[in-house]
């Protein structure tokens, strides 16, 4: 049941730019979508390793930043910039885990905020290479990319793809030794586990995932600055796992969902979104302390859930049972 409903959302997906009644309905699917790039891989870091990073802002400037300069600058193809761009986010992000990871929950988050920071000020002083504060146009990719809806199939491809990944990871070993990291770095080390090369390992991944993120975030903006990645857009990926759920692919993937069109739903309201924002996740931390992630796979299993007929009953051999107690017998 659970893989035939995974292809009937993924073909509703697909058939979305059919059925959507503007353009604006695809563009904001496809902004989910390239959120989701991001958040998949930070869901492992925060989600599953427990690590608070907040920071991740900035390796998504970086890949956007990446993609605009080598495919805009120096015309390289788009889709060999946008993996040169996730190649150049996965480097920042081991230099950044390498100096940062075994610093303690509250500082790690601290020195991911750090990073986003000098990142800002860093595209603002190499005003050369990144326009400073006038920005970047960004190009886009080459048909059959180039319309909104081929655009759209593109990061619905790309999603899925790490969508893939990320489940790989959490359903197998890698993802149970990142479970017990999180809860017990003591008993995760006793059982053997490499507690700084697991967190290492899922924040370069996640880093790679940003910088590839970070491009195709760039191309549907079609012009970046440095006001484009806010401090807030690293709040808002935060707050997505945690509404989500820590352990979880698909509560966080709804929570991103959810964000991500709730100011449209509140737009008569735009000024209270903030006040929206903040009382969804006060709701959700009040009734659903572990996120709606749990609530939705209960849910799941709960539909799923069948009774399977038993292929072979085993009948007594009641001949042989008198047989053996007649000879016990004095």
């Amino acid at each position: 049941m659970r893989p035939a409903i995974a292809v009937v959302v993924l073909a509703a997906l697909a058939a979305l730019p059919e059925w959507a009644t503007n353009q604006y309905d695809i563009h904001l699917a496809t902004l989910i979508g390239v959120y989701w790039v991001l958040i998949a891989g930070l869901n492992l870091v925060v989600g599953y390793s427990g690590q608070l990073s907040i920071g991740h802002v900035g390796l998504l400037a970086i890949g956007a930043y990446a993609y605009a300069i080598l495919a805009g600058t120096y015309d390289w193809p788009p889709y060999v910039a946008m993996l040169a761009a996730g190649g150049v986010g996965g480097v920042c992000g081991l230099l950044l885990g390498l100096t940062s990871l075994r610093l303690p929950g509250f500082y790690f988050a601290m020195a991911t905020l750090a990073f986003s920071l000098i990142v800002s000020e860093l595209s603002l002083a190499l005003g050369d290479l990144t326009g400073g504060g006038i920005g970047l146009p960004v190009p886009g990719f080459p048909p059959p990319a180039a319309s909104p809806a081929g655009f759209y199939w593109l990061v619905l491809i790309v999603a899925s793809l790490i969508t893939l990944l990320t489940w790989n990871v959490a359903r197998g070993m890698w993802g149970r030794a990142l479970l017990a990291v999180r809860d017990s770095p003591v008993a995760a080390a006793g059982a053997g586990i490499s507690i700084f090369r697991s967190k290492l390992t899922v924040f370069v991944f996640s880093s790679i995932t940003a910088g590839i993120g970070g491009a195709l975030f760039a191309a549907l903006q079609s012009y970046i600055t440095p006001e484009t990645f806010a401090f807030d857009i690293g709040l808002f990926f935060f707050v997505c796992i945690i509404i989500g759920g820590r352990g979880s692919i698909v509560g966080p993937l709804l929570g991103t969902v959810v964000l991500t069109a709730l100011p449209e739903a509140v737009a008569p309201l735009a000024r209270l979104g903030n006040f929206f924002y903040g009382l969804l996740l006060l709701v959700v931390v009040l009734l659903l302390p572990e996120g709606i992630g749990p609530l939705i796979a209960g849910l799941l299993a709960r539909f799923t859930r069948r009774s399977k007929p038993l292929s072979h009953v085993v009948q007594p051999d009641l001949d042989r049972l008198r047989a053996a107690l007649a000879q016990a017998r004095p």
